[in-house]
């Protein structure tokens, strides 16, 4: 797809006004109701929804089809990155009137980040064709960890703090008391920063290594920059909302990482299928349409069975304490 300059300008100054809007609805600390975060999960969504439309009015079937896998890609994908979020928020004891700010910071930091690998990315794909070779086989062995890790550690998942962030903490000046939303404050003729600073920071850079997973996946699904980048910017500006409204049953997606797993092992396989094609080698490859199809598939399988296999868990606890 040709994408002007005055077309990217356009959507980066679109999507920073978005940002203004949910900034200024939710600049007031506060605890997010299950109503709120329903009713902005909702326009995020319908939002990606009538760009893609746009999309397929504009650019025809094939951009939005590639838009839309990718998006629902990587809206699935960052739901594994709120079980960190949840992690991390309790490891900082950030209150929950203040959470909100933390995830929209946190989540900006992190489309910045993103950005520079998409376009890392691409230049990476438009110099080097074999590059579908490494992303490929990287995918694979990402689905293969992911099961692997599913399988052998049924262990509450812990936070490790990355080095970029112990470095601050270990340099910069701090307190451990939080003050409202402020990032750092004078004590005593001293600049120290704050944990609502360092938690930021914290889901920020943490952002870098879910990054290592999504970027190639999506660029399995299409090597438009502009795709990449707005599908990754729609799914990740409805983050903090989703976070609220899912809350408690995160517990209960119990097979989600074998769904994305089969996702990555999809999308593997499918970068491999399209290397060789490149390289002159006569295989099937797997349409945008197969691609979005299958998961979507992967994503409904894996939310009915791990709902069924939470109740059931409960329905066993209630039975154990009944019978005790």
């Amino acid at each position: 797809m040709d994408v002007s300059l005055t077309m990217w300008v356009v959507s980066v100054l679109v999507l920073c006004a978005l940002i203004a809007v949910d900034f200024f609805f939710g600049r007031r600390p506060h605890e997010v109701t299950l109503r709120e975060a329903g009713t902005w999960t909702v326009i995020w969504i319908a939002l990606a929804v009538l760009f893609g439309l746009g999309l397929w009015l504009m650019e025809g079937g094939t951009p939005a089809g590639e838009f839309f896998a990718g998006y629902v890609t990587e809206k699935s994908l960052s739901v594994d990155n709120l079980f960190v979020f949840v992690v991390i928020m309790a490891k900082f004891a950030v209150p929950a009137e203040y959470q909100a700010r933390v995830l929209l910071i946190g989540v900006l930091i992190a489309l910045v980040l993103r950005a520079a690998f998409i376009a890392a990315g691409a230049a990476l794909i438009a110099g080097f064709s074999w590059i579908f070779y490494i992303f490929g086989a990287f995918l694979i062995w990402t689905a293969w960890k992911w099961i692997k890790d599913a399988l052998g550690d049924d262990e509450e998942e812990e936070y490790k703090e990355n080095r970029f962030l112990k470095m601050v903490e270990r340099r910069v000046p701090s307190t451990d008391q939080y003050h409202g939303t402020k990032l750092w404050i004078h004590e005593n003729g001293r600049r120290l920063i704050t944990p609502m600073l360092i938690v930021m920071l914290a889901i920020g850079s943490t952002d870098i290594l879910f990054a290592l997973d999504s970027i190639p996946a999506i660029y399995g699904l299409t090597e438009d920059p502009y795709i990449v980048f707005t599908a990754n910017a729609f799914a990740l500006m409805g983050l903090r909302q989703l976070y609220f409204l899912l809350g408690g049953l995160l517990k209960k997606l119990v097979h989600l990482s074998y769904g994305l797993s089969a996702i990555l092992g999809f999308i593997g396989v499918k970068l491999i299928l399209h290397a060789l094609h490149e390289s002159g080698v006569h295989v099937p490859e797997i349409s945008t349409f197969v691609s979005l199809g299958v998961i979507c598939g992967i994503l409904i399988v894996t939310t009915v069975t791990s709902l069924i296999a939470a109740r059931r868990a409960e329905r066993s606890a209630e039975a154990r304490e009944g019978g005790a």
